[in-house]
């Protein structure tokens, strides 16, 4: 892939700890984020706008996110990860100067990382990933969206050098 091209304004708030400090979270999720903007724009033709997009990256903790995913989603309950697009987005539809927000629990990621017996980074950057192209209107809600979004994720994730998430 050619070098990086700055797509992306990163806004990054770090609510708990048990978190890497937040000069480590800044490059870490830059280069992850970075290039999944490039892998959309170069490999799908993703359109950007000239400016940066800005994005909110949110590191919390079980309480908080369990508190999110009840009221935005009915569910009272921790979870990895959750987005929220600033504006609805089609897939290789345009963004405009706001992404939106993607809000990530700390215990959880590290639960499911021992569970899965992978890296926390790992974990991270695939949830990083997946929270990400929610963002671009990607989604999992039926058989054919799941495939499209976990066959992206998957090419993205394998650009990184990490393997497929979703093998069996």
């Amino acid at each position: 892939m050619p070098a990086t091209v700055q797509r992306l304004d990163i806004q990054l708030s770090v609510e708990v700890s048990g978190w890497p400090d937040e000069a480590a979270l800044e490059s870490f999720t830059s280069r992850i984020l970075e290039h999944t903007a490039g892998h959309l724009a170069e490999k799908l033709k993703q359109p950007f706008p000239d400016a940066p997009v800005e994005i909110s990256l949110v590191f919390t903790g079980d309480d908080d996110i369990r508190t999110v995913n009840e009221a935005w989603r009915g569910q009272d309950k921790p979870t990895n990860v959750l987005s929220f697009p600033a504006f609805p987005l089609m897939p290789g539809g345009q963004p405009g100067p706001m992404l939106g927000d993607i809000v990530l629990a700390e215990e959880t990621l590290r639960r499911e990382a021992l569970d899965l017996g992978i890296a926390f980074d790992d974990h991270l950057t695939h949830l990083l990933v997946h929270g990400f192209l929610h963002l671009f209107g990607y989604d999992h809600m039926t058989d054919e969206e799941a495939a499209v979004m976990e066959g992206l994720e998957t090419r993205i994730l394998a650009e990184l050098g990490l393997a497929d998430p979703y093998r069996e």
